[in-house]
């Protein structure tokens, strides 16, 4: 699940405000945190709380929506509702990730709140992100590979052998294709034709490595990093 996000809703009409804490509601991801009926109200908040998204009206009294976001020297992320579509362009130019228009549908509320998310996610580094499973096509039918399964792949023409815990699957995938789905830390090839778990190393010789009594040769020019990289996790 998701980490919750504090969220506000900046609009002068009541209605707007009755349809948006409804879907917020559904959204177990989202908390609303305040309700503002016009810009003096929000600037107000936001100088004293923090805050992941808002939903801002544009055409609001006193302080339009856009005129809030020029003033507000760092906002919060915003999607936009509005019964307008004429300022969308302009809008972006403030960190705008989405354009709501009236009568606000909650399918369409959902993919803004997945936008913001993804913006969100997008914040993570790419070697913290865990990938529990590879998604290949196994006899004209996709499937997920688990890879705490996966003891070694092996090239077999513009296939792939999957040697898992439990059976061997023949993948429609090359093995440089699947070697760029694969979490470079916990797999590596060790042979132009082999990919392996590291965590199934049982043993390893000269030329070989070992895993359920299978013998997989190392190439040459892979020696010295598989070496390095088994005495860092205290396999040899």
């Amino acid at each position: 699940m998701k980490e919750t996000k504090k969220c506000i809703i900046v609009d002068d009409e009541p209605a707007a405000h009755y349809v948006l804490v409804n879907y917020i509601k559904q959204n177990p991801q989202l908390e609303l945190v305040f309700q503002g009926y016009n810009g003096i109200e929000a600037m107000d908040y936001l100088r004293e709380n923090k805050v992941d998204l808002m939903f801002l009206d544009i055409n609001m009294p006193e302080i339009t929506g856009i005129e809030l976001l020029k003033i507000i020297p760092t906002h919060p992320k915003t999607i936009l509702t509005t019964a307008y579509s004429e300022f969308a362009l302009e809008s972006y130019d403030y960190g705008v990730i989405d354009y709501l228009l009236k009568p606000i549908y909650f399918p369409r509320f959902l993919k803004a709140v997945e936008r913001f998310f993804s913006t969100e996610n997008s914040k993570i580094k790419t070697e913290e992100v865990v990938v529990n499973s590879v998604n290949v096509k196994v006899d004209g039918y996709f499937m997920d590979i688990e890879l705490n399964q996966l003891l070694f792949a092996q090239s077999f023409g513009n296939y792939v052998k999957l040697h898992t815990l439990k059976k061997t699957y023949l993948a429609s995938i090359t093995t440089t294709e699947f070697e760029k789905c694969l979490p470079e830390k916990n797999f590596m090839r060790i042979h132009k034709s082999y990919i392996v778990a590291l965590d199934k190393i049982e043993s390893t010789e000269k030329d070989f490595v070992i895993i359920k009594k299978e013998r997989l040769p190392i190439g040459i020019t892979y020696r010295r990093e598989l070496s390095d990289r088994l005495k860092n996790q205290m396999i040899l």
